[in-house]
């Protein structure tokens, strides 16, 4: 039978988030959304507290780095809760205080989870405590990652990389970048690689850091290679063009980051309805979840479904996530997850606005804030309509140039 709460194992984990969002994010979430690119030093200390749980063993996950291809024994029944599973749950926590500072945190870019889908095992050891933004977008391809045009060419025991890269998460504060390139655009989608470019290589430069409508506090870079030589040990995986597997391999990161950005959005939305909820108390309007909700006045009929949307993207999130950690194929798993979660997500933290009234829309509280770093996670990591594009194709087994 099927299990809805959540795992014992990671409660302890979550619990011990959800402190660090109250205590350590919350105090200066609006301090860095208005310092806007100014990093969060505070960061520092709480990126050393994780490790050291981490090295001790008290947690299993706690950010986007968590997820790792470990193969841990399984538990009763055949099945395992494991990493994917504890960093979907850390991180959604995390969110409830603060997006944009999550993704702030030091060695917990999304290009760590890049490293953790396609790295040998060597790699992963070498890479271990780096931390790794993420760089595929490209001006004109949007969500289109098939389309990269930056180039990676072979020269003797590196390879040369041209192009450009825009939206960089943590693409100025991270050690390094983990770059999507292609060895042969002849070849289409399984010529992309990706590549681990340390901070500071020659021919990498940041040409500029966005200015944002939300998740101020983490920087969103422009980068630009020009004849940047990386090491050949640095592509990630295997440097074989495999025509047959395609763009699979290099899909396999998303499955992975797909419901960490899910868990994003679900943690955002939480914090919207919580405050909410109390808000409205104050003001008279109480919530009984004891009554049918067209018998109670409409804002709390919004609230209730409000609240069934976000329990509906939190159990699509956490299927996806244990999907990985059983190592079940979760592509379309993933993409219903980050389609529904970040929907929902963004109508959650703009619906609450609208309950609130002027108090939501004004700086005296976090829910205007909310709305825009939400928007962001119907976005990155793949657009809502390319999620569904995706969803379309897994459910009528149609191919990309099938289905376009």
């Amino acid at each position: 039978m099927i299990n809805l709460d959540d795992p014992k194992k990671f409660r302890a984990l979550a619990g011990q988030a959800h402190q660090v969002a109250m205590n350590m994010l919350r105090p200066i979430s609006r301090k860095y959304d208005q310092a806007e690119h100014a990093y969060p030093k505070e960061l520092d200390m709480l990126a050393a507290m994780i490790d050291g749980l981490s090295e001790s063993g008290a947690a299993e996950g706690a950010g986007a780095a968590g997820v790792r291809r470990e193969e841990d024994e399984r538990e009763a029944g055949g099945v395992r809760n494991g990493s994917n599973l504890a960093s979907v749950m850390s991180i959604a926590e995390m969110c409830w205080g603060d997006v944009g500072l999550l993704l702030s945190m030091p060695r917990q870019g999304l290009g760590n989870s890049a490293i953790a889908s396609v790295a040998n095992e060597e790699q992963a050891k070498r890479f271990e405590g780096v931390w790794a933004g993420m760089a595929i977008t490209e001006p004109g391809t949007g969500s289109d990652s098939a389309n990269i045009k930056t180039t990676a060419v072979k020269d003797g025991d590196a390879y040369v990389l041209n192009g450009e890269k825009i939206f960089v998460t943590a693409g100025d504060r991270c050690d390094a970048v983990v770059v999507w390139a292609t060895l042969d655009r002849d070849l289409g989608r399984a010529a992309i690689k990706s590549f681990v470019v340390p901070k500071g290589t020659p021919g990498m430069r940041v040409e500029r850091l966005e200015h944002k409508l939300g998740i101020r506090s983490s920087d969103t870079a422009t980068i630009i290679f020009e004849d940047c030589r990386v090491p050949a040990e640095n592509l990630l995986g295997s440097p074989e063009i495999d025509t047959k597997q395609g763009f699979a391999g290099a899909m396999a990161t998303f499955d992975n980051t797909r419901p960490l950005v899910a868990s994003m959005a679900v943690g955002c939305a939480r914090a919207s309805l919580d405050l909410t909820r109390d808000l409205l108390e104050q003001a008279g309007v109480v919530v009984d979840y004891d009554r049918p909700a067209h018998t109670q006045s409409a804002a709390a009929a919004r609230l209730l479904q409000m609240e069934a949307d976000w329990e509906g993207a939190r159990l699509l999130m956490l299927q996806a996530a244990w999907m990985a950690d059983n190592r079940k194929p979760n592509s379309l798993e993933a993409s219903m997850a980050k389609a529904k979660a970040g929907r929902v997500g963004s109508d959650i933290t703009l619906g609450c606005v609208e309950l609130a009234g002027s108090v939501g829309y004004r700086e005296g509280e976090l829910l205007e804030k909310w709305a825009r770093d939400s928007k962001i996670l119907d976005i990155f990591e793949g657009t809502q309509q390319i999620q569904q594009l995706i969803v379309a194709r897994r459910v009528l087994g149609l191919t990309s140039a099938e289905l376009r």
